[in-house]
């Protein structure tokens, strides 16, 4: 017998300390670019987008990927880009990262989410938003951490 699978993640992480610095004029490049890394990785990516402090990616994995190798390896690279490419020569991510599983059920509908970030983010923090997330999902969390 063969072995199937389909593996969806939605990962979120911010700039460091929740700086601003995500262009609208550039952002998109961002994106795409940061879609290539994925693919770069071995993963497929469904999805990127975000606002001016913080990104969503939503991505398929292989089982032999691990995810903490993948999110530091797509951060080093977006990190570089950006500081080449859009004049933030000391930009940072933050150090952590939430990720979340995704059944194929819901993957379309996060998808949509993530496309309508800017629309998202009139009514909502992305603080506020993540909190969210991590009590949906029921990950036990110190605010303490959250900045």
């Amino acid at each position: 017998m063969s072995t199937y699978f389909k593996l969806h993640y939605h990962l979120v992480f911010g700039t460091k300390n929740r700086v601003a610095c995500l262009d609208k004029s550039w952002r998109p490049q961002l994106w795409e670019y940061m879609g290539g890394t994925i693919r770069g990785l071995g993963g497929v990516p469904h999805g990127v987008g975000g606002w001016v402090d913080h990104v969503h990616l939503l991505f398929d994995l292989r089982p032999t990927m691990q995810i903490p190798e993948v999110v530091r390896e797509l951060k080093k690279a977006s990190t570089e880009h950006i500081r080449q490419h859009y004049g933030l020569p000391t930009f940072q991510w933050q150090e952590g990262y939430g990720i979340f599983s995704v059944g194929w059920r819901e993957r379309d509908a996060i998808k949509d989410y993530i496309a309508r970030q800017e629309e998202h983010h009139e009514k909502k923090t992305f603080k506020e938003e993540y909190v969210e997330f991590l009590n949906v999902a029921g990950v036990e969390f110190d605010p303490k951490y959250l900045l």
